[in-house]
């Protein structure tokens, strides 16, 4: 490619021939398609209406309509980022999708609850996502108290506060982990031996579609090119689903209600969970808007410097936050999770070198319209929890790692080694074992055990106050 058509294609200005427009704007989507429906999985299996739920027979929405927003205000958000709205929206190829950040907040704000604490949560979204635009206009100022060493441990803590749920669900979900558990604790009581050969959690037949999404995905990903390898989590996905079909672990019933739906478009429904506030994980959600902000501003800088060779304006790390909030705040509404930048598209701009922000524009539309179609969430039901499993334990353990490299950039003094070791001890030790507050606060409960929380706010308050180490002292 010569330098006059890579200054074009540097351009987010230019729009690329239609027949090269539409394929890569589809190669977005399918980049972060997994990684983006995920989240709203887990959060239905925690809140006790995922996979194998009788609570669609009951009357509650069921976790295709989470399914749907996912996509659909994913899909909304990224227009918001690249056409804009007055201030809103970076102009740039930032494409939008559902955090797997403000897990570690959500999952223990529903777990306990279930569909009750649907309407709590989605109210605490509403509220961090204006917490979150509001953010917009300060963002530029703070980045002085969130250096690597901050920013990479938050990301490392992210990552390992989920990998527990990775496996969980590669060994047959939490339903069937609570079963075990369950028949486990009746064994001890009685004083018998547990007969665990009826349990299907931790089974072989349970482990081998994950292992095949592993597999699959992992040779995809250093054996092939191109457009194949940016695909590969999808691929490997589709891989074990073949796999589990044939093995009997595959459902359409679901599929097929929906395909018998008079209606082939469904609209979204605003407070279909309900209003209900919850100041614990309303003040989760606003925690985390910071810290998704700054994954933001990451990402758009990444965006610039790698397909354009500059570095981001102040004007858009500041409409790229306020498009963020805006995303999550509106979503909120409808019964969707929390939208931010999706790091894994930055990869794939840098790799193309097509800047155009209107190829994500399409890719958005091909969201939007999957997301108003009930059938396309039906799909994505299908799948059995145990091959989704084995995506995100690569998923989570990727956050993990970008997470390390972070770290890489970070002196290691022992300034920096003793605030990493005490934000990490501290977080992971109160994720790990949650009963050492049982006599605290429920709210405060909720806040600390999730493990990240602590830890960020140990590490940005440790940066700012220990001074810095003088090298001639030691």
């Amino acid at each position: 490619m010569s330098d006059a058509t890579n200054n074009r294609f540097s351009d987010p200005n230019v729009m690329p021939p239609l027949h090269k427009a539409v394929p890569l704007g589809l190669q977005h989507v399918l980049a972060m398609f997994a990684s983006n429906v995920t989240p709203a999985i887990i959060i239905a299996g925690a809140a006790g209406f995922g996979f194998g739920s009788d609570q669609g027979a009951l009357g509650f929405p069921d976790m295709r309509y989470m399914i749907q927003m996912s996509m659909l205000f994913a899909g909304i958000a990224t227009l918001f980022q690249t056409i804009g709205i007055g201030p809103m929206g970076a102009r740039l190829p930032i494409v939008q999708g559902t955090s797997f950040a403000f897990l570690p907040i959500m999952i223990p704000a529903v777990a306990g609850a279930g569909t009750a604490g649907m309407a709590g949560l989605m109210t605490g979204v509403i509220v961090g996502g204006v917490f979150h635009f509001m953010l917009g206009g300060v963002i530029g100022k703070i980045r002085f108290a969130l250096p690597p060493l901050v920013t990479g441990l938050i990301v490392l803590m992210i990552g390992l506060s989920l990998i527990e749920v990775g496996i969980q669900y590669a060994a047959g979900g939490v339903p069937a982990y609570n079963q075990l558990l369950g028949a486990m604790a009746e064994a001890k009581s009685t004083g018998s031996m547990a007969d665990l050969s009826s349990m299907k959690f931790g089974s072989l037949a349970m482990w081998i579609p994950a292992m095949v999404v592993i597999v699959v995905t992992l040779l995809i990903k250093f054996f092939m090119r191109g457009f194949i390898a940016i695909a590969a989590i999808l691929l490997g996905l589709i891989a074990g689903y073949i796999v589990a079909y044939f093995m009997g672990q595959v459902s359409f019933g679901s599929f097929e209600k929906a395909m018998a739906a008079d209606s082939f478009i469904q609209l979204p429904n605003p407070f279909r969970w309900g209003f209900e506030i919850n100041w614990a994980i309303i003040i989760g959600m606003c925690l985390m808007a910071f810290i998704s902000a700054i994954e933001t501003v990451g990402d758009v800088s990444g965006i610039t410097k790698g397909g354009a060779g500059r570095e981001a304006t102040d004007k858009e790390i500041t409409g790229a936050t306020f498009a963020d909030g805006a995303g999550t705040a509106i979503a909120g509404i409808f019964g969707g999770l929390p939208n931010t930048s999706f790091s894994q598209n930055v990869g794939l701009i840098s790799m193309t070198g097509v800047m155009s922000r209107h190829v994500v524009t399409i890719g958005a539309l091909f969201l939007i319209a999957a997301g108003l179609i009930p059938a396309v969430g039906a799909a994505i039901n299908t799948v059995p929890i145990n091959v989704l499993g084995g995506g995100v334990i690569i998923m989570f353990g990727m956050v993990a790692a970008a997470g390390l490299s972070m770290l890489s950039d970070v002196n290691w003094n022992r300034r920096n080694m003793v605030i990493f070791a005490t934000a990490l001890s501290v977080g992971l030790g109160l994720k790990m074992v949650p009963e050492a507050l049982i006599h605290m606060d429920k709210t405060v409960q909720i806040l600390l055990t999730s493990g990240l929380l602590p830890a960020a706010i140990i590490a940005i308050f440790l940066n700012l106050v220990l001074p810095e180490e003088d090298p001639e002292a030691r």
